[in-house]
Formats: structure tokens, C-alpha cells, sequence
């Protein structure tokens, strides 16, 4: 999925072992908090990501707050007990996972989105994926993400669409590069990813 030309490293492949606190207020800010953290630090372009689950109802809630709705000690099972009790009695379920990938590249920052629809189950069912899977039914399927296999699952991803467009566009600034043609100005590319 990477582009050739592209080499993806991890965090742990250049050294960084700080945790990066995410105090943003939406996705997209502590996406571009972490992204901008690694590459100001050690001066390299940098990518990172910030997913959140936003129920309809409940106003995207938790959203940027899906790792810590219970509390700072970021317990799956009691974000998802907390938002089960929330929503008791509540017929609309309505809901997405939403990921924001942050690129910053020669110094510009760009965001990529993904959005997976979906409904929140009455309970919790499948051990499979993390997070709030197993009460989340994407839409056209029965059973939760915990239940999906892997395969399946991210084949639809909101990650995997956010990556999706990140490739793409690595994709054309490496033939702009490649081909020694001029980049085009950082807002006109804002605009169009």
C-alpha cells in the first residue's frame, strides 16, 4: 500500500518513546498535535492518526474523547458500558468512526478522512478488533466489528480509507517530484484533498 519511494517507519524505528498527549479538541487537532510533535522534533516529514467513535444522538460523543470516555485509565469495556447505559431506551443508535490521518510534508500539513456508518448494538458481542468493535454494526452488515474478521473489517475501514487517500496523494507528490515538475501551491493542494 505504500508507495514506491515511500518508506514507512514506526514510532519505535526512530527512537521516539514519549507518549504524546492528545489535549486537542476534535480529531483532526490531535492528529496534527502528534504529527507535528514527531516532525518538529526530530525534523522529518510525519504522519499520524486520531480515530473516534460519534453517536448521532449523543452529539459525536464520545468522539475525540473514545479512548477516555469513562476516564483517564482508558478501559475499553467500561467506555463501552458507559456508552450502552447512555444510550438505554434510545432508538436511534446512529453512529461512525471517523479517523483523521495528519501528513506534515515539506513543512504543510494535509488531513485525510475516513467514515465508516454504522449503528450501536443493544450489548457487546465478538472478541475480535479493540475499542468500541464489539458494539458497532456498520451499516449492511448484522454483526459487530468484534465480529467481522479481520479481512473483512478492513477492507471497509475508516483507517483504511484515510490510508487510502494518504497513498494517493504520496502517490502524486512523488511523480510531481519524480518528473521534476513544480508542486503546486500548499492551499491549492488543502483544497483539493
Amino acid at each position: 500500500m505504500t508507495p514506491p519511494g515511500i518508506k514507512v517507519l514506526d514510532l519505535q524505528q526512530i527512537g521516539w518513546t514519549t507518549e504524546i498527549e492528545e489535549t486537542a479538541d476534535s480529531l483532526e487537532g490531535n492528529a496534527l498535535l502528534k504529527a507535528y510533535t514527531v516532525s518538529d522534533e526530530l525534523e522529518i516529514d510525519c504522519f499520524a492518526e486520531d480515530t473516534g467513535l460519534e453517536v448521532d444522538v449523543l452529539d459525536g460523543k464520545p468522539g475525540v474523547f473514545s479512548a477516555r470516555y469513562a476516564g483517564e485509565h482508558r478501559n475499553a469495556h467500561a467506555n463501552m458500558e458507559k456508552l450502552l447505559i447512555e444510550l438505554e431506551g434510545i432508538e436511534n443508535r446512529q453512529a461512525q468512526f471517523r479517523t483523521v490521518i495528519a501528513l506534515i510534508l515539506d513543512g504543510a500539513s494535509f488531513c485525510f478522512h475516513g467514515i465508516v456508518r454504522g449503528q450501536i448494538a443493544h450489548s457487546a458481542s465478538g472478541d475480535g478488533g479493540f475499542g468500541y468493535d464489539p458494539v458497532f454494526i456498520p451499516d449492511g452488515y448484522t454483526a459487530s466489528f468484534g465480529e467481522l474478521s479481520s479481512d473483512v473489517k478492513n477492507r471497509m475501514s475508516h483507517r483504511a480509507q484515510a490510508m487510502q487517500q494518504l497513498t494517493a496523494f504520496l502517490t502524486t507528490y512523488l511523480k510531481c517530484k519524480n518528473q521534476g515538475l513544480a508542486w503546486p501551491r500548499t492551499q491549492d493542494l488543502q483544497s483539493r484533498w
